[in-house]
């Protein structure tokens, strides 16, 4: 089974794909220079395969691209940059 990241600028959300079955989604609100994550979540019967890790790495190197900073308000993408240091230096001050 393929995954897919895309940035659902019409939806304010960056979408994960297994094959062509949408697995998830990570929400944001994009206010000039910052980038905030209210919310992530996987299809609860997709959980456990590690497609959420997959999702923030994907959303948060599409934000690394555009310059912006990122604040963490879901608890998974705030989880996700404790533990992968090399994504700390996109915290908003």
């Amino acid at each position: 089974m393929a995954t897919t990241v895309r940035n659902n600028g019409e939806r304010s959300r960056y979408e994960i794909y297994l094959d062509d079955r949408l697995a998830g989604v990570a929400d944001y609100e994009a206010h000039g220079p910052v980038v905030t994550f209210p919310h992530t979540e996987i299809e609860p019967d997709l959980r456990g395969r590690g497609l959420a890790a997959e999702l923030v790495r994907a959303a948060l190197d599409d934000v690394r691209g555009t310059g912006r900073a990122v604040v963490p308000h879901c608890w998974y993408v705030a989880r996700f940059i404790d533990e992968h240091p090399e994504y700390q230096d996109l915290l908003a001050a």
